[in-house]
């Protein structure tokens, strides 16, 4: 019989402890895993960052079951709506399921940003939708050359993920990093403000700022979508970067080898100001959508990983973009990612009314 989940069980609120029961997937048993996930590929040789789990206080966080989760979403889509680090939860997920089916590996645009795998055994599909902003966003360019400054139109939508939602089924959105940088900021086609441009004539504002109206305008948009029935959506908040002695391309690097305690994290910094403005705005769509069907929830990942420093692949990596820099944002495969998915199984579970008892069999 399903019963409903322990509603006092804070699942985000814990801490890592040692865990030496062995590994649901490695770098070699995953066909799927990406070059540049790939730290012990790309040199890493210590391994200790494998051996802890998260520990919620008070209750415990069942280990990903592929058996489980893929019975749950049978005959569903998932989407992984937002940027590279959403795209990395998926190949997380991607890389658990697969020990148990091998998935079809059905679309790949030009840029692979926009994936499409199928696992035709319990007619499941995960989708990985790119957007940077949830907004248009477009790049100033100066002759041929890429600045790294954009624009951003407040009051419209990235139609590349809205134009997806139609026949999802669950939804993860997520982003931030890309707002660490200089934006201008526009409504009605007028520039109102902008981050780190210091200019004397509009508005300077934080970060937070400009995530705080486009995830209000994102989850408006999904809380009014008439096409997407009954959809499911949770905010995974922010993933915070860790990066000593140097910016990513100044020398930069993020080497530690063992997980924080929860007295050595800064829970008044600015990842944790972007994770309580997520938090806000998922939370005043889950009011709103309750008259109109839709469903809405988060994976509050953000004190989790302020935890782990010694998660990122660091200069254990490949990429032909950035070869030689440190990777500080990204997460090695296996590796501390794969609690967001421990989380979003216990979370869909909650969605279905379905508790498992301490074999991880359903109660």
């Amino acid at each position: 019989m399903h019963v409903a989940e322990n509603k006092n069980c804070d699942l985000f609120n814990g801490r890592w402890v040692p865990d030496f029961r062995g590994l649901l997937y490695t770098n070699q048993s995953c066909s799927t895993i990406p070059n540049s996930k790939n730290c012990g590929k790309h040199g890493r040789k210590d391994t200790d960052y494998l051996n802890y789990r998260w520990k919620p206080y008070g209750c415990e966080l069942h280990k990903f079951d592929a058996t489980t989760f893929l019975s749950i979403v049978r005959g569903k889509t998932l989407a992984f709506i937002g940027d590279s680090v959403a795209r990395n939860q998926m190949e997380s997920l991607l890389c658990l399921l697969s020990q148990e089916v091998t998935p079809i590996d059905m679309y790949k645009d030009s840029d692979d940003r926009f994936r499409t795998w199928y696992f035709a055994s319990h007619n499941f599909t995960i989708k990985v939708v790119w957007t940077k902003y949830f907004v248009l966003a477009e790049e100033r360019v100066i002759n041929g050359t890429h600045t790294g400054v954009y624009d951003l139109h407040m009051d419209k939508l990235d139609t590349n993920w809205t134009n997806t939602l139609p026949g999802v089924d669950i939804a993860i959105i997520s982003s931030g990093h890309w707002f660490f940088r200089q934006i201008y900021l526009y409504e009605h086609g007028n520039m109102k403000a902008c981050i780190y441009c210091n200019a004397g004539n509009i508005s300077n504002v934080s970060p937070g700022f400009a995530v705080k109206k486009t995830f209000r305008l994102a989850l408006k948009y999904i809380n009014d979508c008439k096409e997407c029935g009954n959809l499911l959506t949770l905010l995974r908040t922010f993933s915070p970067a860790h990066i000593e002695n140097g910016s990513w391309n100044t020398g930069g690097r993020c080497n530690r080898t063992h997980p924080y305690s929860e007295k050595q994290i800064n829970l008044g910094g600015s990842e944790w100001t972007l994770r309580n403005i997520q938090v806000q705005e998922i939370e005043r769509a889950k009011k709103k959508g309750k008259s109109r069907g839709k469903r809405f929830g988060h994976l509050d990942v953000t004190k989790a990983m302020l935890m782990r420093p010694d998660g990122h692949p660091d200069i254990h990596w490949d990429s032909q973009w950035m070869h030689g820099y440190s990777d500080c944002v990204h997460w090695c495969l296996p590796g501390p990612i794969d609690v967001w998915n421990d989380l979003l199984m216990a979370e869909l579970r909650k969605e279905d009314n379905i508790v498992l008892d301490d074999s991880g069999e359903e109660a």
